[in-house]
């Protein structure tokens, strides 16, 4: 591991370390060759480590952790069945290939992969996995220097023990939990959504990518005192999210409520009757977007599956959600579903907290990424909807209608509307200035 000060002196480059699985046995192709640092030796092609009593087998002997060097920049590795979307409803297995070196360490009966490599070189891949290599520059420069403050920012979070990294309130009767990037023990950041997709070199890449990274070296957002918690999601549905709404109530000037488009005032959407006509309309923003060009840049093949990110619907039965609900809350026995009653709500709309009214229980739940974990298998595409009972019968509905907005927790940079700017000729020190207000940009090194 290393220190966020040691590695921001200027002119110096981060290495970090990236985790990408966790498998009882791992075979592994090293294309170029690789040098084993405990041993000297150099290997190329096909590997494989198993664990034994703890231990990692490799090649006759038991080690605790094994180390490889690339011998060559040119030099990578393949990993097969690496999972991805973990949780998510595009949850997939996939072969992945990285360069950089790679690290595998014993914990209890697995191995834990761990890739390490340059923070540039992991930029590369970040803006590849999280959307097209083919999308704007603009847009990509944008996204390079938020994926470079949210990371540096993290670790920098994870050396203040001050820092809060999940809550949870709860009683017989609410259940109040916010959860945000866990601080890994191992490794600085995972491959996976719950940190930032990183999927090494797997994903088509493009000369466009790696200069607009490079274009980008070094720089980061900042509010004047420390490097800004950059938050990024697929649609905020036309109003930004406030950072406190959903994580730790602590406010950030720069992660608040920003209408996402020319106009300029905003709605009233903490108010149900307001939230309501929001959600149920579909007004003018950057992010109300059906351009099939402009979604490719920023969707992937599996988050195309999905067709509808500005306003969506979801139908469930009384069946089929009362049994969701029961799923969700642990084998709680809700009994009929009666209504969904919002609470209170943040300044995009979304729903901080929810109450479940059942003919057996009512409960309460929040914030955000609760609601949407209770209320679907994976994730609900975000807590900013409003719901219509139908073919009610003595009380009891047969059928809600979910009409929602956005895609995602809200705060921050929308990424469907940060590449309409980049379409529209808006420049990347524009894109962030209007998602990001009362901040600049720094060179680190």
């Amino acid at each position: 591991m290393f220190s966020v000060t040691q590695l921001l002196t200027p002119m110096e480059t981060p290495v970090i370390n990236v985790g990408i699985m966790s498998e009882k046995s791992v075979s592994f192709v090293f294309n170029g060759e690789y040098v084993h640092t405990e041993s000297g030796d150099y290997l190329t092609g096909e590997q494989r480590v198993v664990n034994v009593n703890g231990n990692i087998v490799f090649n006759g002997k038991l080690y605790n952790e094994l180390f490889f060097e690339p011998a060559s920049k040119e030099a990578c590795f393949n990993l097969e069945a690496v999972l991805i979307g973990v949780d998510f409803h595009w949850q997939r297995k996939e072969d992945q290939r990285f360069h950089g070196a790679l690290n595998l360490v014993a914990k209890g009966d697995t191995i834990v992969i761990i890739n390490q490599v340059d923070i540039e070189e992991y930029l590369t891949s970040v803006i590849s996995s999280e959307m097209s290599a083919t999308a704007s520059a603009e847009f990509l420069k944008a996204h390079a220097v938020i994926s470079r403050s949210w990371l540096l920012a993290q670790l920098t979070q994870r050396n203040n023990k001050e820092a809060v990294r999940q809550s949870i309130r709860q009683t017989k009767d609410e259940l109040v939990r916010w959860y945000d990037r866990e601080d890994h023990a191992m490794f600085d950041v995972c491959a996976d959504d719950h940190c930032q997709r990183y999927q090494g070199i797997t994903r088509a890449s493009t000369p466009l990518v790696a200069e607009v990274v490079n274009q980008t070296r070094g720089e980061i957002l900042t509010d004047g005192e420390t490097i800004c918690d950059t938050r990024f999601h697929k649609c905020c549905g036309g109003i930004t999210e406030q950072f406190e709404n959903v994580w730790e109530p602590l406010p950030h000037p720069y992660l608040t409520a920003i209408r996402d488009g020319k106009k300029q005032k905003l709605p009233g959407l903490t108010l149900e009757t307001e939230a309501g006509a929001w959600i149920r309309s579909s007004p003018e923003a950057f992010c109300n977007t059906r351009d099939k060009h402009i979604l490719s840049q920023v969707l992937t093949n599996y988050d195309r599956e999905t067709s509808d990110f500005y306003r969506w619907k979801v139908v469930y039965t009384q069946k089929e959600l009362a049994g969701l609900i029961k799923r969700k809350s642990g084998g709680t026995d809700f009994g009929y579903i009666i209504d969904l009653i919002p609470l209170k709500r943040g300044t995009s709309g979304r729903i901080e907290r929810l109450k479940i009214v059942g003919s057996k229980k009512t409960y309460t739940i929040g914030k955000e990424l609760e609601i949407r974990r209770f209320l679907s298998e994976s994730h609900l595409y975000s807590s900013a909807f409003v719901v219509d009972k139908e073919d009610v019968s003595d009380t009891i509905p047969g059928r809600f209608v979910f009409t929602g907005a956005g895609w995602g927790h809200g705060v921050g940079l929308c990424q469907i509307g940060a590449a309409v700017m980049g379409a529209q000729g808006y420049n990347y020190k524009q894109i962030l200035a209007h998602y990001f207000p009362h901040t600049e940009i720094e060179r680190k090194y």
